[in-house]
């Protein structure tokens, strides 16, 4: 076998040395520093990439910070920057990564709040429209428009169904069970860029399901909701729901497509 050459030694030596850097600003406890760098200077590097990552994923979770006490917290975090194998370089993108690893990763303990989950998606839930890069199409139409048009869902609604009402959680309400309904949300970001939350209920969000249909007039999915619901009026049903259409409209969560020029 051919020896390896000087520069081909000197790489390897330069990726080892990287690794076991690396490793070290990771887990401390558990790898390593680099034996040859001072421990003044990696003090540096740890706890510049351990306090950016904790004050990211804090901001991007704000009430589940304040439900967990700081010990199980920062356990947390360090067992997050330890294990995970992140897929994204981009700050942004960390809370996304942290929610992948609350829900596939992370041993659950018997102190975690049983609405953990559910509450952690919800927060990042109303970070994602507000970074996202997705824009709402210009478009105007009359109340009547909404019954014939061809309608969609705006890229930057998301409907939701929780166990737990998480929109209301906090240090005032921390429920250990849930209650016998379930909880239905649309967040969204309006044309004004605002992250803001509608509740609703069961039938909005199988109306906006059908929405997402291509092609889907405004009436077409009223008249599939109330056949789906098998209301002895569905006259009344259509009334009700184009009213409803209305104020998904006004709200921007109901959009008309972008037509070609």
């Amino acid at each position: 076998m051919p020896e390896s050459s000087p520069d081909q030694s000197g790489l390897q030596a330069y990726q080892q040395t990287q690794f076991v850097f690396a490793a070290h600003l990771r887990d401390p406890a558990v790898n390593p520093a680099p034996l040859d760098i001072e421990d003044r200077r990696m003090k540096i590097y740890r706890e510049l990439v351990y306090n950016n990552i904790e004050s990211f994923i804090a901001t991007g979770f704000p009430v589940l910070r304040q439900l967990i006490a700081d010990q199980p917290w920062h356990d947390m975090i360090r067992d997050f920057v330890s294990r995970h194998c992140s897929h994204s370089p981009y700050f942004l993108e960390i809370s996304q990564e942290f929610l992948k690893y609350l829900q596939e990763e992370r041993q659950p303990l018997v102190t975690d709040p049983p609405f953990m989950l559910e509450l952690a998606h919800y927060e990042w839930v109303e970070l994602a429209p507000d970074v996202s890069e997705e824009n709402i199409p210009e478009s105007l139409l009359a109340p009547a428009d909404l019954m014939t048009e061809t309608l969609q869902v705006s890229p930057l609604a998301w409907r939701l169904s929780y166990q737990y009402p998480v929109h209301m959680i906090g240090l005032e309400y921390q429920p250990r069970e849930p209650p016998e309904q379930p909880t239905f949300l649309v967040v969204y970001r309006n044309r004004e860029h605002r992250v803001k939350f509608l509740e609703t209920n069961a039938v909005t969000i199988r109306l906006l399901q059908l929405l997402e249909s291509p092609h889907c007039r405004g009436m077409a999915a009223l008249q599939a909701t109330a056949a789906e619901l098998k209301h002895d009026n569905p006259e009344a049903i259509i009334r009700h729901g184009g009213q409803l259409l209305e104020q998904l409209y006004r709200l921007d969560i109901v959009i008309t497509p972008v037509k070609a020029p």
